[in-house]
């Protein structure tokens, strides 16, 4: 969860330790999660700057303007400045694995966001392909609903939604390349867009290949036909389900023992990734 402060010409971001799932906000968050998110969305902002350019300005403290420094002890390792943009009403999932709500609407129907798949994929199992599997960006308290791509054309235009595909697909064959170089499995992730106000150019925005938005899972553990050990936020969602929770407001608290795996796993991924 973020907190975004409009500067005027340029938004300020804030990381918290707040966490969401099932789009609803837990009473209870995950200490030092704002900072682990903020710093590997810093790393993957630049790791994938030859693709595409992105928000991000400086997570550097002191070029922030004058007025934020004397929130320095606060803002420090867990805020970004960025480049105010025009969000586009689409969340760009792309799908390495079947899994989650992807393998759920399998189940049900045989397609993910009317992409038709091939009989028989047990869970978890990887594609030929990355698929693009976007979805709509729900407000606070609402669940995103998975969109085919015909949906987003119709939202956006044909252009402009090809290239939110091609870019998304291109971002996520570099980022699986290089994490399974480090003994982690992407198995699907988020990004957002938004188009520059002066030169109207695609940007990236928002987190990246955070473990908020993406399924890491570790290499060797990695067994299709089951669910997998992640190190991400399906931890949470696990917990959330076994409670009997029907996922709407307000959502139970974390026991201490599921805040602290949690952030250890969140801990665990920022430290092979980008070492």
């Amino acid at each position: 969860m973020r907190d975004i402060y409009d500067l005027g010409e340029r938004l300020l971001i804030v990381s918290t330790d707040r966490i969401s799932a099932f789009d609803v906000i837990i009473p209870n968050g995950i200490p030092d999660k704002g900072k682990i998110l903020n710093k590997l969305s810093c790393f993957w902002f630049n790791f994938t700057s030859d693709i595409v350019k992105n928000h991000l300005i400086s997570s550097k403290v002191e070029d922030f303007p004058t007025n934020l420094q004397e929130f320095r002890s606060v803002l420090n390792g867990r805020s970004m400045l960025v480049k105010k943009t025009k969000p586009l009403p689409v969340e760009c999932i792309v799908r390495g694995y079947i899994a989650g709500s992807g393998w759920k609407e399998y189940k049900e129907t045989g397609s993910v966001s009317g992409i038709k798949l091939k009989k028989n994929l047990k869970e978890s199992e990887k594609f030929p392909e990355p698929i693009f599997t976007p979805s709509t960006k729900a407000e606070i308290g609402l669940h995103d609903e998975n969109i085919s791509f015909e949906k987003v054309v119709d939202m956006i235009g044909e252009d402009l939604s090809n290239q939110l595909k091609d870019i998304s697909i291109k971002i996520y064959n570099k980022t699986h390349d290089y994490a399974l170089s480090k003994g982690i499995i992407i198995a699907d992730t988020k990004f957002e867009f938004g188009e520059d106000l002066e030169t109207g150019e695609l940007i990236l925005i928002d987190e990246v290949l955070t473990p908020d938005s993406s399924r890491f899972w570790p290499l060797d553990e990695y067994d299709p036909g089951r669910s997998q050990k992640s190190f991400d936020k399906q931890f949470v969602r696990d917990y959330l389900n076994s409670t009997g929770w029907d996922k709407n407001p307000p959502a139970p608290r974390l026991p201490d023992g599921i805040v602290q795996k949690t952030r250890s796993r969140y801990k665990d991924v920022y430290k092979i990734l980008t070492s």
